[in-house]
């Protein structure tokens, strides 16, 4: 993540609980739709790429996969947004003096 990108985050969403809770709903959402069935898909597309080979290649399975893959590494990175929001509100929760 660039450091530009870092601070606003940080600056934007951290800073305000209410809506780092929003954004946390939001990427758990993201990151559940994103890995839904992705195991099952990812090898029915190996499985169709090594019986069908080349063809397959040919009809899109190999762009298939490359899709297949972005979606695995977006519903990763909704994980980690969903993970710092979470931790965030855990933090504030539960340190009685922390300051806001």
């Amino acid at each position: 993540m660039p450091a530009a990108m870092k601070r606003w985050f940080h600056r934007v969403v951290l800073r305000r609980l209410w809506l780092s809770f929003v954004v946390m709903v939001l990427s758990f959402f993201a990151f559940g739709i994103g890995s839904l069935n992705l195991f099952y898909l990812l090898r029915a597309n190996a499985n169709l790429l090594l019986d069908h080979g080349w063809q397959a290649v040919m009809d899109g399975g190999l762009a298939q996969l490359a899709e297949l893959l972005f979606s695995g590494f977006a519903a990763m990175a909704a994980y980690i947004v969903f993970k710092t929001c979470e931790h965030r509100l855990v933090h504030w929760l539960g340190e009685p003096n922390e300051r806001h």
